[in-house]
């Protein structure tokens, strides 16, 4: 979330320019900091709007208002590491109806887009590494058979985990039809460790009930979750998920109140559009 100022700039006036080739016009200290946050704005449909500019745009930091210093829209390369539940409650139709969802998924994703696939049982195994090659990754989501339990608290944060080291836009996308079960990361833990990544977290929940913690997820995170009743859904989830990654906006700003390096703290995030009938999604606040 708080990033080193030179580096956020590139990045900005890259996806500004539309080229990753574009010099930078400026160059700052390292010791100053950019604060930036993706938001994703919807009409009343659920409809992506993409003709905002930086102006429509209010941000708050701890209720006080910044200046917003650096804007981009549109689509920004992306990270996402999607997690499969292949515990023993998914064994038959359903396994297989979400091996055919995530396979759709990966294809639905740009070509520069990097992904990695994580298997979702009493442990969180990487099937497939982070890469660009989705044939791979079909493969081995193909290859998944039905195994043990739900530890979802622990595949949560070895996804976060993973993510952590990667430049630019991260994602989290993960569903699971049940509880959590024999995890050895709790609750508090997993939401600790969300409030220190910069990943999008889009949690998909199979059954009547969603868990509260996926809610908390999306909602901190600035991603969106969702409760399918029947897992012939997913499919279609799937790839509304995939279609609002495709567009969004990235704000910067640096905080009005200064940063202490040797302190971590919460601050919280708010972010305005001054336009009627549409809903904003974007993370809660960071960790200093």
């Amino acid at each position: 979330m708080r990033k080193s100022l030179a580096p956020a700039v590139l990045a900005l006036a890259a996806a500004a320019a539309g080229s990753p080739q574009e010099s930078p016009v400026a160059r700052f200290s390292s010791q100053v900091h950019l604060v930036e946050v993706y938001a994703t704005v919807a009409d009343a449909r659920g409809g992506l709007v993409m003709d905002l500019q930086r102006e429509d745009f209010e941000v708050y930091e701890n209720t006080e208002r910044q200046e917003v210093s650096t804007f981009a829209a549109g689509e920004f390369p992306l990270t996402v590491a999607l997690g499969v539940d292949r515990s023993w409650s998914m064994a038959g139709d359903r396994l297989s109806l979400a091996k055919r969802a995530s396979q759709s998924f990966l294809r639905a994703l740009k070509p520069a887009d990097r992904s990695m696939v994580l298997a979702i049982s009493s442990e969180a195994d990487v099937i497939a590494p982070l890469t660009m090659d989705r044939f791979s990754q079909e493969r081995a989501i193909a290859a998944l058979d039905p195994w043990s339990t739900t530890a979802l608290h622990d595949a949560v944060i070895v996804a976060l985990d993973r993510l952590a080291p990667e430049p630019g836009r991260q994602a989290l996308v993960l569903f699971s039809d049940g509880e959590d079960r024999y995890s050895r990361a709790t609750v508090r833990e997993v939401l600790e460790r969300a409030r220190r990544s910069n990943a999008l977290v889009y949690p998909i929940a199979i059954g009547r009930t969603r868990p509260p913690l996926l809610a908390e997820l999306a909602v901190l995170t600035g991603g969106r979750s969702f409760l399918l009743r029947d897992v012939r859904d997913l499919e279609k989830t799937f790839a509304d998920i995939a279609r609002e990654l495709r567009y969004q906006y990235l704000l910067g700003y640096l905080p009005s109140a200064a940063i202490d390096p040797n302190t971590h703290e919460w601050r919280s995030i708010q972010v305005v559009v001054k336009r009627s009938g549409v809903r904003v999604r974007a993370r809660d606040g960071y960790v200093t």
